[in-house]
């Protein structure tokens, strides 16, 4: 169907939907473009009913209102609204009629308005949410339309929304391993909304996305009967295919385009003299196989993956959960950069910018449905609807992604409470996995597994408690603790019908499943960031373990200070067993970001990044110190967190003191040199950080300066320290703060409403260099065709409104993001320090 974008020129105000407010377009609403999340707009409170979950923000009902015009043409045909994601309780109403309501906020929905309109005239829509009854998730989940809307128009013969699908059948190679001939399974699905009886030509054409030309071309005829729906399938051959892999992301676009050639009674009766039934779309598509086993374990394309996988939830930092397709590729190129293949969407579909973004750069992604079923987590999450919600949410999230190359792996849910058979868990399992491969035959099936926890009834898990204080750990870290096998029989019958078994936090378990479940291929879903270069060697040559996604790539709102690293007294009580003050929980105002990650919500590269660079294969020295006020403390790092280490030799007023300096490196050997003189040469696994391999940790005294690490290879022959320098790394003090700098990532841009431009504002010295520990108050506001939409830094405790043009710099440096309006133009980008002057830049948008 003819699709338009409704993103431009909303109203929306806070509350319910007055049944007058139509009558008066324009009184007292704010004009805001979609997408918008109204969450991020508010100020955070300490009396936040979600508190840490959500970062301490919170949202009530509100609405969004818009005026659309319907052309008397239409008349005659089917007008549908598509929602990409609305948060949440979404309430649809065309001229004060109530439409639909949709609960699951991440779930794409279609609706048909054609009742309910006034063809010729104008016509009044209202969405109203309600993600009032926190908490709604563990997580910042935003609020409002925080993805696009469309309106679909097109004749009552029409391709019903997101059922063109497209999977590879198999693929024959030559003998030197170039594919030869791909065998493609393609069906779409016909509606009928006529009285008649019809017969329908459906073809099916397949183009290279890069130049548009054609590849192949087949019809196919079906009969669709009045007020049904038909599915059409074929089989389409291709000769010298493009495959799509990481490596090489080749894209195809698939079109349909249905035809009504007769009508058919007793016979078949021809359509009158220019009568015309006939709609099409497409969907952008590629050609590639998945396959799992415990011999070769993953393969695209028949070649072994290992999935560097990275936990991504969905919002996007500053802008809260607005999602942009320039957002997410900005996002994707830097985990990219770093090494990473793959991203899982934890813990809910994710926005369609995403998916495009992975199909076109190159991310394998393990897609995820939910994060509770019918047992919840929080009291105001999915739980409530599961039960009457579950088949039509699934059904919309597959249908959506499946013909999407970058799509290798389903995930029906994370952490599920039901895993131990409660609540008819096994059942529902098997029946969420046996709707998604009914949906989609092509891929996996996994669903994310962790220790009980939770999940076991009261005599069990009173059981767990008690042998994990007799244990002196945590409770659920290892259900198990008698070395028995509780775990594997409590949850082997929720694996019934999975093709992979996802394995939270539970790395140690792989190799004794194994024996037990020979057969069964293994993904480690979700894992603490520190702990990388401990298990990746060991999944590097473990065929039946796939691969590992660490939690998380990038840090995010909510769930606050679970990464959270604390130097403290050897006497503190935080070292006493049973202690929680490591936990979000404990987090206090104003805690904002989970600080877990590999890169900040603006986009800088943290330091266990560096890290995981390394162990991935990076020859790269990377060189950070700590604080020289924590020396001789207890460093206590949460299991989600890493060592308080920083790319800064800036410590004033702590001169001759002892200090740390830690090396990441894959070298043999550092040496480290301070102001020239060499402090000491340490060897691989000679002296780590928090046991962390590939780390060097020196002891030396600050002064200011310059330290280099120089990395080595030592050569076998050679009595004294030498041999081939791999690479190195370096930090200087710096002098006082001189200027601010802007830094655009990109100038030029199209005026569609949806682009954005990034700006990075630095804190200099009078040398032009950062200076790593300035925080300093800033001011932005953006003049012209384009709009600020928000500015702010990676601080994970702070009180700044991201949207009001106002921060501190975190760290020496902050994030502006501009929004290039519909016109075109220029838009001036200023920032300004009381202390440091103003700083301006020119972005255009045409």
């Amino acid at each position: 169907m003819k699709r338009e974008n409704l993103d431009r020129g909303w109203e929306f105000r806070l509350g319910a939907c007055s049944p007058y407010e139509g009558l008066v377009p324009g009184a007292g609403g704010q004009a805001v473009d979609l997408p918008h999340d109204y969450m991020i707009a508010a100020d955070v409170d300490r009396d936040a009913p979600a508190g840490t979950a959500s970062g301490f923000y919170n949202a009530g009902v509100a609405h969004y209102t818009k005026r659309i015009h319907i052309p008397a043409e239409w008349d005659g045909e089917k007008v549908l609204l598509y929602f990409e994601g609305a948060m949440m309780n979404a309430t649809v109403e065309v001229n004060s009629c109530r439409v639909c309501l949709q609960h699951y906020g991440y779930a794409p929905f279609c609706t048909d308005i054609t009742p309910y309109l006034y063809f010729g005239e104008e016509n009044d829509l209202c969405v109203t949410v309600n993600p009032s009854m926190q908490p709604n998730s563990r997580w910042y989940s935003g609020a409002g339309l925080f993805r696009s809307v469309w309106m679909l128009h097109g004749p009552k013969l029409s391709v019903v929304e997101d059922s063109l699908f497209l999977y590879t059948d198999r693929i024959e190679y030559r003998a030197d391993g170039s594919a030869q001939t791909a065998y493609l399974k393609v069906q779409a699905e016909a509606a009928n909304d006529t009285d008649r009886n019809l017969l329908v030509d459906v073809t099916f054409v397949l183009s290279e996305e890069s130049s548009g030309r054609e590849v192949v071309s087949r019809r196919t005829r079906i009969q669709v009967n009045p007020h049904a729906r038909e599915v059409a399938k074929y089989t389409l051959t291709v000769d010298d295919p493009a495959l799509w892999s990481a490596e090489q992301p080749s894209l195809y676009r698939l079109r349909v385009r249905t035809e009504a050639v007769g009508e058919f009674r007793t016979h078949v009766l021809p359509l009158a003299e220019g009568e015309a039934f006939f709609d099409e779309t497409s969907v952008l598509t590629g050609i590639r196989t998945i396959t799992a086993d415990v011999r070769h374990g993953l393969q695209i394309n028949g070649k072994t993956v290992k999935l560097k996988g990275g936990c991504l939830h969905h919002d996007n930092g500053l802008l809260g959960a607005v999602s942009l397709y320039d957002a997410e590729v900005r996002k994707l190129e830097k985990l990219r950069e770093s090494g990473y293949n793959a991203v899982r969407t934890t813990h809910n579909p994710p926005s369609p910018a995403l998916i495009e973004a992975c199909d076109r750069l190159g991310i394998y992604v393990f897609d995820e449905a939910f994060d509770a079923w019918h047992m919840g987590k929080q009291p105001g999450d999915y739980n409530q609807y599961f039960d009457t919600d579950w088949e039509k949410d699934l059904t919309a999230f597959v249908r959506r992604d499946r013909s999407h190359p970058c799509v290798i792996l389903w995930s029906t849910g994370n952490e599920i409470t039901e895993r131990g058979g409660l609540g008819n868990g096994y059942r529902i399992a098997a029946q969420l996995a046996g709707k998604v491969k009914s949906l989609d035959p092509s891929r996996p099936v996994s669903n994310a597994i962790c220790s009980f926890w939770n999940g076991l009834d009261r005599k069990t898990m009173l059981e767990v408690f008690q042998k994990a204080q007799e244990a002196g750990t945590a409770a659920g870290q290892n259900a198990d603790l008698s070395g028995g096998t509780l775990w594997e029989d409590y949850t082997e019958p929720f694996t019934n019908g999975l093709d992979i078994v996802g394995y939270n936090y539970m790395e140690s378990r792989y190799a004794g499943d194994h024996e037990r479940y020979p057969e069964r291929v293994m993904l480690g879903s979700e894992n603490f960031p520190k702990e990388i270069g401990i298990h990746w060697p060991m999944i590097e040559k473990t065929p039946y373990v796939i691969g590992d996604f660490t939690w998380t790539a990038f840090d995010y709102l909510g769930e606050a200070g679970i990464g959270k690293a604390v130097s403290v007294e050897p006497d503190d009580p935080i070292l006493q067993p049973g202690s929680n003050a490591l936990s979000s929980q404990a987090s206090v105002y104003p805690w904002r970001t989970a600080n877990d990650a590999d890169f900040d919500i603006t986009g800088m590269l943290l330091p266990q990044g560096a890290y995981r660079r390394v162990v991935w294969g990076d020859r790269g020295t990377y060189v950070f110190s700590a604080d020289p006020q924590n020396t001789g403390k207890v460093e206590v790092i949460s299991p989600w967190g890493f060592p308080d280490v920083r790319a800064s030799w800036n410590w004033p007023g702590q001169e001759g003191k002892a200090v740390r300096v830690t090396v990441f490196s894959r070298a043999e050997a550092v040496e480290l040199f301070v102001n020239g003189r060499s402090v000491g040469v340490k060897k691989q696994g000679e002296s780590l950080n928090a046991g962390l391999p590939c780390s060097f940790v020196f002891d030396t005294v600050y002064e200011p300066g310059k330290i280099e690490a120089v990395s080595r290879n030592v050569g076998s022959a050679e009595a004294a320290f030498g041999g081939c320098e791999i690479s190195h790394g370096s930090l200087e003090t710096v002098g006082a703060p001189e200027r601010l700098v802007l830094r655009p990532e990109r100038t030029e841009a199209q005026a569609d409403g949806h682009h954005l431009f990034y700006v990075d504002v630095e804190i200099q010295d009078a040398l032009g260099r950062l200076v790593p520990d300035a925080a300093v108050s800033l001011t932005a506001d953006a003049e012209g065709a384009g709009r600020l939409l928000g500015f702010g830094s990676g601080n994970p405790v702070t009180e700044d409104n991201y949207t009001k043009g106002a921060c501190t710099t975190f760290r020496g440096r902050a994030l502006a993001v501009v929004r290039a309006g519909y016109e075109t133009g220029e838009t001036t980008l200023r920032v300004e320090s009381e202390t440091l002057g103003a700083a301006e830049c020119v972005l255009m948008a045409d």
